[in-house]
């Protein structure tokens, strides 16, 4: 995922409120097992028609459901959970694996594996989502004219969702995307994939609003998190990121009209063997022409660099950078205060800040 990085962490003024969407499944909710559907934890029988039965009947429920998929290993092609529902309250409880098809060629060109669309106040909680990429990854690097890849789980034009202790492994393309929601909680997830591995980006956000990403761990080789237009009011915190790309504010500016990106917070967050990344150009030349970037703080940030120019600000020329804080930042580079690069950026720096300011 190709994007402006911005490692950010704005200034308390920015901060927002956001009332989420709890489920607690209580006595009174109908319970539905992919077992009594016909799904077999063997890893080996396909049980993507129970998998969508147990939701047809929780959907069609007018109490709270509950989807329970026990321990096990359950192989699945795509499923789509259509909405929407006659209720406000579903579980998707994962206790054990669900394993895409080994061939990437069966949900290669579907674009989503688990896909969640038009649905009010669903929570999945816990077990493993296994996508097998490692097949298309070795397709796409020996250049054979291989399809995109299918993103793991999506939650599309959906309100009041929660992603609590998820793990994802190994997707195709995207781990997890965000697209067209509001007030999203995703919470306790661990995403990983091989470091090599092209556009598995962990969570993409895009066209969303509310969203929320706690107490996680993610490293795909690229962006942990990827940023896309439209979304705002964006909260991450306590995030340990890499190895990869960071958190990414992009692709921007694709389009001549184009929503924008605004109110994103990055707070206690940590980078580890993370890189800026630019495909088929050393500097990323011109990847910010038509897109305007202002008030953007960054705040205690401290680590060191693995290159001599840490902060790197190369605005455009016709929308410069306005209204950049840099407060309390210091990074080095081999021990030694490390360098800022500054083009049509303005600003402030204020607090002992190294590298040394060009703003």
């Amino acid at each position: 995922m190709a994007g402006l990085q911005l490692p950010m962490i704005p200034h308390p003024i920015t901060l927002f409120f956001i009332v989420f969407f709890a489920f607690s499944p209580s006595a009174k909710a109908a319970q539905f097992s992919v077992l009594s559907y016909g799904a077999k934890p063997d890893g080996k029988t396909d049980s993507t028609k129970a998998f969508a039965a147990a939701w047809a009947h929780a959907c069609a429920s007018t109490q709270p459901a509950t989807i329970s998929v026990p321990k096990g290993s359950f192989s699945l092609g795509q499923v789509r959970f259509q909405g929407p529902c006659k209720n406000r309250a579903i579980l998707l409880r994962i206790d054990g694996t669900l394993v895409a098809p080994s061939d990437y060629k069966v949900i290669g060109n579907a674009k989503n594996w688990l896909i969640f669309e038009h649905v009010n106040g669903v929570t999945v909680s816990g077990g493993t989502l296994d996508g097998q990429g490692a097949g298309l990854w070795s397709c796409k690097n020996s250049g054979n004219g291989c399809p995109r890849g299918a993103t793991s789980l999506e939650f599309t034009n959906s309100n009041n969702i929660a992603i609590t202790g998820l793990a994802s492994l190994n997707s195709q393309l995207f781990h997890i995307v965000i697209n067209g929601c509001q007030n999203v909680k995703v919470q306790g997830v661990k995403v990983s994939a091989a470091g090599n591995s092209p556009n598995t980006d962990g969570i993409h956000v895009q066209s969303s609003t509310g969203v929320t990403i706690l107490n996680s761990r993610i490293g795909t080789g690229d962006d942990c998190v990827s940023i896309g237009p439209g979304t705002s009011s964006l909260w991450i915190e306590n995030v340990a990121c890499g190895p990869g790309h960071g958190i990414s504010i992009g692709s921007l500016g694709k389009e001549s009209q184009e929503a924008g990106v605004q109110n994103v917070t990055v707070k206690t967050a940590t980078f580890t063997e993370s890189q800026n990344y630019c495909p088929g150009e050393k500097n990323c030349p011109g990847q910010v022409s038509g897109v305007k970037i202002s008030d953007v703080t960054y705040q205690d940030i401290h680590g060191s660099s693995a290159t001599e120019v840490a902060v790197k600000f190369d605005c455009s020329k016709k929308y410069p950078c306005t209204g950049i804080k840099l407060e309390d930042v210091k990074l080095t580079y081999k021990n030694q205060p490390a360098e800022a690069s500054c083009s049509n950026a303005g600003g402030v720096a204020s607090g002992l800040v190294q590298p040394t300011s060009c703003l």
